[in-house]
């Protein structure tokens, strides 16, 4: 058994006391804060909901930014390039970590599963860990994924990182810096990375009292919309009677549907929405704003198009600034991650997200795009067709405009190309 294997597994190891008890992959309580933080489901706000990373994605437009970010790094496609001189750059399909990226991370799990997961760890929680599992030699045989939860970061004396694992039987496992495969974006201390949902907490937090406090309201049926008026005073029966009645009309059942049959002249008048009910309506709306606000992603793209159009140059233009200045952000940070965490220091070796497949269900721009570098003589005939998962075809290797053809006689150097439609 490999020691990774061991690693996960439940055999005990002197050198490795626990510190504290972990009940399935929890988070270690080490401080006096942590424990008020998990005997209460999460850090408390001002609003008296306690918000973590698993409650908050009980929040709607918290789950819709998790879903879509996540989303588009785990399916836009990951290759690991090679440097074969300063303008020359192929596939490193022969490579071990080509395979780990492309085909099986690990024994479990597919690399649109692998990305997607450690996304959402990075959305939710600020960092992403994985242990790296190498060979002899040092090539990548497998990324095992480790719960952020439990991973302490901590840096050396001698500035080199290292992580604190928790197995889930309580023993403390010391990994180092390159044993450790760590995704994170914004720093503040250039360690650990920090998520949306700390700045957000209240935001959040606010979002699920105001989904709370709507759920009560329906569950009891305090929404009034429509009174009763009796024209005189109505006696302790009369009351009784009423109660009972409209609790055996609110049933359902088989009183679905009915009318209600009213005694004593009693008459109904139906209520508009209250201005407190409106207040209450505006205030979610501002909300989820604020948590889209904080993911960075347009909220047209959570099917919010309530003061924005489906069609137009307006949504476009909302879609090509989340990728410009959203999700560019995370994909860059794959990048560096895989190429300075998984590949030699000295290595030829880079991954690259291939962006062009953004417009892959767009047909009509995606072709403009190659007739332009057709044109441009950086496309050529087979390079478009290996884009197009297609086989190469005979002479189409050479990088010439298509629209235009060179008939240059032999010692005329000044002769001007002619246009051939």
């Amino acid at each position: 058994m490999a020691w990774w294997n061991r690693l996960f597994s439940g055999r005990p190891d002197a050198d490795n006391a626990p510190s504290a008890a972990v009940r399935d992959g929890g988070v270690l309580i080490e401080t006096a804060e942590q424990l008020r933080d998990a005997l209460a489901g999460g850090v408390d706000t001002a609003s008296g909901e306690p918000v973590n990373a698993n409650s908050a994605m009980k929040t709607a437009a918290v789950y819709a930014c998790v879903r879509i970010i996540s989303g588009a790094v785990a399916t836009l496609p990951l290759d690991v390039k090679r440097r074969v001189d300063n303008k020359t750059r192929v596939d490193a399909s022969d490579t071990d970590l080509w395979r780990v990226i492309r085909r099986r991370p690990n024994r479990w799990q597919k690399p649109a599963q692998f990305r997607r997961m450690m996304q959402a760890h990075v959305l939710l929680r600020g960092n992403a860990y994985a242990m790296i599992v190498r060979t002899v030699s040092g090539d990548v045989q497998a990324l095992v994924p480790l719960h952020p939860d439990r991973v302490q970061p901590k840096q050396r004396d001698d500035l080199a990182m290292e992580y604190a694992y928790t197995r889930k039987d309580g023993r403390v496992v010391t990994l180092k810096q390159e044993q450790v495969f760590h995704l994170f974006g914004l720093s503040l201390d250039g360690i650990t990375g920090v998520t949306p949902i700390t700045y957000a907490r209240e935001t959040i937090g606010t979002s699920l009292a105001m989904e709370r406090h709507g759920g009560k309201t329906f569950r009891n049926s305090a929404i009034v919309g429509q009174v009763l008026i009796h024209p005189k005073k109505l006696g302790p029966d009369g009351r009784e009677n009423l109660r009972q009645s409209l609790q055996e009309y609110r049933a359902g059942g088989e009183s679905e549907g009915k009318d209600l049959v009213l005694e004593e002249d009693m008459k109904i008048e139906k209520l508009a929405l209250t201005a407190v009910d409106a207040q209450w309506i505006e205030a979610r709306r501002f909300t989820r704003t604020d948590i889209f606000m904080f993911f960075g992603l347009p909220p047209h793209m959570a099917g919010d198009t309530e003061k924005s159009t489906s069609w137009g140059t307006g949504i476009e233009g909302q879609r090509q600034g989340f990728v410009d200045f959203t999700l560019e952000d995370h994909l860059v940070m794959w990048e560096e991650g895989v190429t300075v965490d998984l590949t030699p220091e000295d290595s030829d070796l880079y991954a690259k997200f291939n962006r062009s497949a953004f417009v892959r269900a767009d047909t009509k721009t995606r072709w403009e795009a190659y007739m332009k570098g057709r044109q441009m003589k950086v496309l050529s005939a087979n390079d478009v067709r290996e884009k197009e998962d297609m086989d190469p075809i005979e002479g189409g290797d050479v990088y010439e405009n298509p629209l235009i053809t060179v008939d240059q006689p032999e010692g005329d150097e000044n002769n001007e190309p002619s246009n051939a439609a």
